[in-house]
């Protein structure tokens, strides 16, 4: 991954978790990381742990944001949400969300887009 693309996802997760702020959810982690991946927000919304994926574009040349949580990201996802779950011996209800940041050229935002219960 280029460090453009790098920069542009960290600012992504950045707006992203600001957005999700706004509306009420508690950020509990950013960028959690352990021997399975990364998961990129984890928060809580009214009692649901809510795990976030965050998608950051410049354009929309390679299809939208969001298009590109296929089912392999997805089951990486899942595990991961598991592995979080047992390890911090949470109960209750969760979801996982996918945040879509779509930016203009000049880095400045251009959409926010928030996917409850994505998949």
């Amino acid at each position: 991954m280029t460090v453009k693309k790098q920069l542009l996802g960290r600012l992504g997760e950045s707006v992203a978790a600001r957005y999700l702020y706004s509306k009420g959810f508690i950020i509990i982690h950013q960028n959690f990381r352990c021997r399975l991946g990364e998961i990129d927000i984890i928060a809580r919304e009214k009692g649901v742990t809510v795990f976030v994926e965050v998608r950051s574009r410049c354009g929309s040349s390679y299809g939208l944001p969001q298009e590109s949580v296929v089912i392999k990201k997805q089951v990486k996802l899942r595990k991961l949400a598991q592995y979080y779950i047992a390890r911090y011996a949470l109960t209750g209800d969760f979801r996982f969300d996918v945040v879509a940041v779509m930016f203009e050229q000049d880095n400045s935002i251009k959409l926010i887009e928030h996917f409850r219960n994505a998949f």
